[in-house]
């Protein structure tokens, strides 16, 4: 019984992805998150192992991790309980591979953040040597953060237009049209000063309110559904943007 609830322990860390496979984690990591983001996700080595995957340069690094029952082996490190190794990675955050690259852990990548029905393709080139197993792989993964068509109001005339955004990394862009070559203007999220729903239009009810500090982007969504999503999915960058902020400042 005493393994069950540790095991439980665990798997209930809000960054554990327990359905994850290896190569979805490196396509989630590499297009959504930045250096230093990290997640927990089920080894396929089998029961009571996990792997530990961290965004670091240009590639996504594994680090394995073995449950025994009564502690956590994570390289010479022992645990004795699932707080005791978040605290280790609060405290801590360093990790050293074979190759002697030294990986910093930045930030926690949520779980509770769903990938979209929308991809697009990205083509990863990376050698793991500190992984469940060491190889060289090259291949084709799927997968974007979010796109989709919202009518913007524009600047100067007060007037409601159709357009193609894409949110990728911290950036937001959009399009005349959906397969336009060139953006009418990208939007750096890390001057984003917030975003939530607005409620000044009388006659739309779904409409996301993004402010840049410079300028506040009202944008039109076909659904609330849509809406949200959107607003999840832009406030989960400011987090993480705000997160990577404080640890730069404390370590200046």
């Amino acid at each position: 019984m005493e393994q069950e609830i540790d095991t439980l322990e665990i798997e209930n860390l809000p960054w554990y992805h327990p359905t994850l496979s290896r190569h979805t984690a490196e396509s989630m990591l590499m297009q959504n998150g930045m250096d230093g983001t990290y997640l927990l996700r089920q080894s396929s080595k089998g029961s009571g192992e996990y792997a530990l995957s961290v965004k670091c340069e240009q590639a996504v690094k594994h680090f394995n991790i073995v449950w025994t029952g009564l502690d956590i082996k994570f390289g010479q490190c022992t645990f004795r309980s699932a707080a005791d190794f978040v605290e280790h990675f609060k405290n801590k955050p360093l990790l050293c591979g074979e190759s002697g690259q030294v990986v910093l852990l930045k930030i926690p990548y949520p779980r509770d953040i769903s990938e979209p029905d929308m991809y697009e393709s990205v083509t990863l080139h990376a050698e793991f040597s500190t992984a469940d197993d060491s190889q060289v792989i090259s291949a084709d993964f799927s997968v974007n953060s979010k796109e989709g068509f919202l009518t913007k109001m524009g600047r100067h005339f007060k007037t409601w237009r159709t357009r193609w955004f894409v949110l990728q990394r911290n950036e937001l862009k959009y399009y005349k049209q959906k397969f336009s070559k060139n953006p009418i203007r990208v939007l750096d999220l890390n001057e984003c000063k917030g975003c939530r729903q607005d409620f000044t239009q009388k006659d739309k009810s779904c409409v996301i309110r993004l402010d840049m500090g410079w300028r506040v982007f009202l944008l039109y969504s076909v659904s609330e559904h849509d809406m949200e999503d959107w607003i999840k999915r832009i406030n989960w960058r400011l987090k993480a943007n705000q997160t990577r902020g404080s640890i730069n400042s404390g370590n200046s």
